[in-house]
């Protein structure tokens, strides 16, 4: 079976209207030859835009979930769209006694005029469209998340056409009124189903809707009204941003149809590790070692912030491992009043080499009964909550 124009679009089977329109413009751009590199980018290209027409409109729409895609497909190829045909594909196989559109409840096709028919169809495709959302990505480090900073960004992002405004043909080339759906933009087909006869309508597939046809296309754009172009965006990163956050550009999305608004430009913002720190939210872990007298005698040490070096006691008696806290010394609470804490771990440093006047001082702790260790009750649960 091949693939179905849900599929094709990425969309589920009860998507809105909305929800088809946003994955088609994902995927022309994606597709789009100008955009894409792929060797078979403009195949996909033709299979959204099909896709697109028959799911948003929805009279297509309702026959197509009724006949499956394959059956739809084959009956299209055979020319059931002509007025009065009949679909191919088995669809005549399975009219039984009501051939003709006749059965034991008469005619059905006034049934289906009441539903499909009538007025509407094309599935508002003429209405001015916001463009899609673009997304992109920026690296800062640790101490521009703490500080804020302006970033410059360049991007590639599909923009309006500047020599067609985005109409997709030149200004003053010569215009006539599309003899396929005799200038309204729609075309209405009749396809004969084993339950009568069933009118559709639909986007006229030679104006796009525009009920106008033009002799000329852009050069520039391909008749697309959209181009690539290369920009560079001032962002205002903001403190306290954190890894993984996502930064909203309001109109500097993707250009939008029919005269509607631009996109959004979503920057999701990822933040270098620290050599000196690990982050936790607001708050900040640090390590720093101390030597065998600091931890036992106690020492004044200075350790790194993001914001500069601070003081910090270490009071004589202290453990390999314990943890401090320095209140408001960690980041800034993302757009909330105050700072995180900065917690330091610090870790006994055993020395790995002597001189003659160390290794007589130590010989004469160890001769005093230093070699002998008392561990308090509760140590080692001490240990265990620092880490």
């Amino acid at each position: 079976m091949s693939e179905d124009f849900y599929e094709v679009l990425g969309v589920s089977r009860d998507a809105s209207e909305d929800e088809i329109q946003e994955a088609y413009r994902e995927k022309a751009r994606e597709y789009h030859p100008d955009v894409s590199d792929e060797p078979d980018a403009e195949e996909k290209f033709k299979k959204a835009k099909k896709a697109k027409e028959v799911l948003t409109d929805e009279e297509q729409r309702q026959m197509y979930d009724q006949l499956g895609h394959d059956r739809y497909v084959e009956a299209d190829k055979h020319g059931a769209t002509d007025n009065g045909g009949r679909g191919a594909g088995g669809m005549g196989g399975m009219g039984g006694g009501m051939g003709g559109g006749q059965g034991p409840f008469g005619d059905m096709s006034d049934i289906f005029e009441t539903f499909f028919g009538g007025g509407g169809g094309g599935g508002g495709s003429n209405r001015p469209r916001q463009g899609r959302d673009l997304r992109t990505g920026l690296t800062i480090d640790l101490e521009d998340a703490y500080h804020g900073v302006e970033k410059e960004l360049n991007v590639t992002r599909p923009d309006t056409c500047s020599d067609c405004n985005g109409e997709g043909h030149p200004p003053d080339t010569d215009s006539q009124q599309c003899p396929e759906c005799n200038g309204r933009g729609q075309t209405t087909t009749v396809q004969q189903t084993p339950m009568g006869r069933v009118q559709q309508r639909q986007t006229c597939r030679r104006c796009e809707g525009e009920g106008t046809i033009y002799d000329e296309t852009c050069s520039t754009c391909r008749g697309d009204g959209v181009v690539r172009e290369d920009a560079s965006l001032s962002v205002e990163i903001p403190a306290g941003i954190e890894d993984g956050q996502t930064l909203r550009m309001e109109r500097e999305g993707a250009p939008g149809e029919r005269g509607g608004p631009k996109g959004d430009l979503l920057i999701e913002v990822t933040v270098r590790d620290h050599p000196d720190f690990e982050r936790d939210g607001a708050d900040l872990h640090h390590q720093e070692p101390i030597s065998f007298p600091q931890a036992v005698f106690g020492d004044t040490i200075e350790v790194p912030t993001v914001d500069g070096a601070v003081e910090l006691d270490v009071p004589g008696g202290t453990q390999s491992g314990e943890t401090f806290r320095l209140s408001g010394k960690g980041m800034p609470r993302l757009r909330r009043r105050g700072d995180g804490d900065l917690y330091v771990q610090v870790q006994v440093v055993t020395p790995d080499s002597l001189n003659e006047d160390q290794r007589k001082a130590l010989e004469a702790f160890a001769e005093a009964g230093g070699e002998e260790v008392e561990v308090e009750q509760g140590f080692f649960e001490k240990i265990k909550s620092s880490f």
